[in-house]
């Protein structure tokens, strides 16, 4: 005989649907003939009510919790009865699902990431808490995770993580945020598309190293599009993944029909694996600051080679002629007269000290972009941009932006403008805080993570003027509007 729970109202419990690391699950009904599901979860020491009962009402794309209480020794969660889970879906799909079916998943899940945004950190996405709901893929067990990680219960410490999707800051004990639940999003992206998950232990200990050193294979049959979001993703560095939204942008333009661009990009070869940093080995929960920046710059190289991987791409579509050379000393392309050239990603390193200053944000690398041709009876001879890996717009949310500088008006002319600069010059901290005779030409522009397109179109375009002989000294600086394109503090 079915057990009966009186909640806000009363459900009669049936028969248990399956098990998981922190509680079981039951088929419900409720007094009125409404059909459920119920989750049972143990009290345990450590770990009230409020952690477990997220209030997540009116967010798309979350499995809603319709009642909720205590019964006996447990905490009840009484949600709607869902048609499948993506676990029990990969299980009908034995080696891979579609790229537009993947895609499908991925967008659904990106959707609730981007609504819980600075509210709320899943902590544990996989695919056995996506459940298939209404037509539409939802995240389920909200709150279960941090319940875990709160408990002070020894024999549930190791139910507060997934190993095969857990984010590297996971491993070593620092705090979620959402870009760990983008990590876990970069995993079933990979298991989704791949068939396989990236890392494959077996051990919990294998598992640590693999998520925190090493560096996954390519996909075959992906286009690079969506192969560098889900590489970006699974960047061992939490400030260098995606943001959701732009996660879920990204997702949902990978699903358009193939322009040009797209042509040309999956011509292209995929990325080439870079060497990761080495992670530490010691079971030390604190990471370093010099691990820390040592993943940055890594996640800045890796970008950067991107970029210019389809800077290249465009330039050899469209200029067969040009002849091309690098990375060492760096990227170039010449052809007649013109010659675009791009530095690899540099260390910054010490140079932002206090005598310094350098900018009101921090950068971790940089590199310029120059453009020069056969000067013309005026000396002007090109023009050259800064490209800095920062957080030159949101703290701790690290990018690759462009700018340039110029010089006052009245001040020594100069055969290249604008010019780029290095970060810790101290006319960039003064052009940056005040006015001063040299000044910010350039807007701070993102130009990785889907931003690449203008970025490029304007240098093949500058390029050709140069290769021509029409490349001209701007008119009017600063060209674009720099204001309010970076951050004061």
């Amino acid at each position: 005989m079915s057990e009966a729970v009186n909640l806000s109202q009363e459900w009669y419990i049936g028969e248990q649907l399956g098990s998981g690391g922190f509680g079981r699950v039951h088929l419900a009904q409720s007094a009125s003939g409404e059909t459920a599901v119920v989750k049972l979860v143990p009290k345990a020491p450590g770990a009230d009510r409020e952690v477990l009962f997220e209030n997540l009402d009116g967010v798309p794309n979350i499995i809603p919790v319709v009642d909720r209480g205590e019964w006996k020794d447990f905490w009840v969660l009484v949600m709607p009865k869902a048609d499948k889970s993506l676990r029990d879906h990969l299980g009908q799909n034995i080696e891979h699902l579609s790229i537009d079916d993947a895609v499908k998943v991925l967008s659904d899940v990106a959707q609730a990431l981007v609504a819980i945004e600075g509210k709320v950190v899943h902590r544990d996405i996989k695919p056995d808490n996506i459940l298939l709901l209404e037509g539409r893929w939802c995240l389920a067990d909200f709150g279960i995770s941090r319940y875990a990680e709160a408990t002070t219960a020894p024999d549930t410490r190791k139910f507060s993580m997934t190993p095969p999707y857990a984010a590297p800051e996971q491993w070593r004990g620092e705090r979620a945020s959402s870009a760990t639940d983008v990590y876990s999003m970069g995993v079933l992206a990979y298991e989704l598309l791949a068939g396989q998950l990236p890392f494959l232990g077996p051990e919990l200990h294998d598992f640590r190293q693999q998520h925190l050193e090493d560096t996954q294979k390519s996909i075959s049959g992906v286009p690079l599009k969506l192969q560098s979001l889900i590489d970006e993703c699974l960047y061992k560095s939490p400030e260098a993944r995606p943001r959701p939204q732009n996660l879920l942008a990204r997702l949902n333009k990978s699903v358009w029909a193939v322009s040009e661009a797209a042509s040309r990009l999956q011509q292209a070869n995929a990325l080439a694996v870079q060497k990761r940093a080495e992670a530490a080995r010691q079971e030390s929960l604190a990471k370093s600051d010099a691990e820390r920046l040592h993943e940055l710059c890594e996640a800045a190289d890796r970008s950067l080679a991107h970029v210019v991987r389809l800077l290249d791409d465009q330039i050899l579509s469209n200029a067969p002629a040009s002849e091309r050379s690098g990375p060492t000393p760096q990227w170039s392309w010449s052809l007649i007269e013109a010659k675009l050239s791009v530095a690899p990603s540099r260390m910054v390193g010490q140079r932002l000290d206090a005598v310094t200053q350098g900018p009101p944000f921090e950068v971790v690398a940089y590199s310029d972009i120059t453009l020069k041709t056969k000067p013309d009876r005026h000396g002007f001879e090109g023009r050259s941009h800064s490209l800095w890996y920062c957080d030159a717009q949101e703290a701790g949310l690290f990018r690759w932006y462009e700018t340039a500088f110029m010089r006052a008006f009245g001040v020594h002319r100069v055969s290249v403008v604008p010019f780029s600069m290095l970060p810790g010059e101290q006319d960039v901290a003064l052009a940056l805080s005040s006015l001063h005779t040299v000044q910010v030409a350039w807007p701070f522009a993102p130009i990785d993570q889907g931003d690449e397109e203008d970025f490029i179109e304007r240098w093949i375009a500058w390029f050709a003027e140069a290769a021509q002989g029409l490349l001209r000294q701007p008119s009017h600086m600063p060209e674009r509007s720099p204001n309010g394109t970076w951050r004061r503090q």
